[in-house]
């Protein structure tokens, strides 16, 4: 498939989704969401790595007499929705099981779950769920046949942005916890992602992009220009959760593929997903000497088609 309908089509799949409504008292609930067609039935499904009843991941286990390199997928929906079937808008499951790299897909809590438990910010509580799914994921290595070091995020939109918070943020284990699990790092070996934001400051999105609207639920504030009042209450949070802030030295290599080429300073179309996200996160990551390779319709250079190849490429690296 040429690469701009690949990424059209993608994007067009990630779009943040309304929250479903509960089913009315006496009616039946909606129908359990399915993988397409093109994706194998999991070898584990509906794994419990926690609590909640969205803390669920299934597991595709590659065929290998050693431990395989692992895709780790989250999913997009703006944080307000979406489901861990959705996998194949973001890799190609059976070419990664056929490289020999196993893959898991995750739910967790959304915006509204983390409203009603009162967690504050918000995005602290997808973004947590996706660290503990990972160090889950590392503590059933030997089980699973999984290489603890060789795992990438992959996802798009908001599991895009959780995928490069994973990428950036310092290790989250804690090597004196009772609990087996959270002594589990959350380092990850690279990212592919699709249509990330990769900064969570108002500001910066303004500054990229004239028309942003994104981002404040993540901060359970409001529209835009709420978002944008809130700022400089917010600046901790920002620190702490935004991508672009988080990049070091020390970081592992990304690749970000967005539908249309950037357009710096300038209107866009879908300012949820441009790529001047890209451009800057690239700047961000050359002055810290971080690979970042960015494509999108008509840029330069672009050594793999898409995520799944950059995956493929990268995990499976001498």
């Amino acid at each position: 498939m040429p690469l701009r309908r690949f990424l059209a089509l993608t994007l067009l799949a990630i779009l943040p989704a309304t929250a479903p409504a509960a089913a009315p008292k006496g009616k039946a609930a909606d129908a359990a969401p399915a993988y397409a067609a093109t994706v194998p039935p999991p070898t584990l499904a509906g794994v419990r790595y926690g609590p909640h009843e969205r803390h669920v991941l299934d597991f595709w286990r590659a065929p290998s007499a050693t431990p395989t390199p692992l895709a780790f997928v989250i999913h997009g929906g703006g944080w307000r929705g979406g489901e861990k079937e959705r996998v194949d808008r973001f890799v190609d499951v059976p070419a990664l099981l056929k490289a020999g790299i196993s893959v898991v897909s995750i739910n967790y809590r959304l915006i509204r779950h983390a409203e009603a438990e009162g967690v504050i910010p918000p995005v602290r509580a997808p973004l947590q769920d996706a660290a503990r799914a990972l160090q889950f994921v590392r503590s059933q290595a030997a089980a699973w046949n999984l290489d603890r070091v060789r795992i990438g995020a992959a996802g798009g939109s908001a599991g895009a942005c959780s995928s490069l918070w994973l990428a950036y943020s310092p290790d989250l284990a804690d090597p004196r916890s009772g609990d087996p699990v959270a002594r589990e790092s959350t380092r990850l070996f690279c990212a592919a992602v699709i249509g990330a934001q990769t900064t969570l400051d108002p500001r910066q999105m303004q500054e990229w992009t004239p028309n942003s609207r994104y981002g404040g639920h993540a901060f359970g504030v409001g529209a835009f220009p709420d978002f944008l009042a809130a700022r400089a209450r917010l600046l901790p949070w920002i620190a702490e959760f935004s991508p672009y802030a988080l990049v070091s030295a020390d970081d592992p290599p990304v690749y970000l593929s967005y539908g249309a080429p950037p357009a710096l300073g300038q209107e866009q179309k879908d300012p949820t997903h441009t790529a001047n996200f890209g451009v800057k996160l690239q700047e961000r990551c050359a002055a810290a000497g971080v690979p970042c390779e960015l494509v999108y319709p008509g840029a330069p250079g672009v050594k793999h088609a898409d995520p799944t190849a950059y995956l493929i490429a990268t995990l499976k690296a001498p």
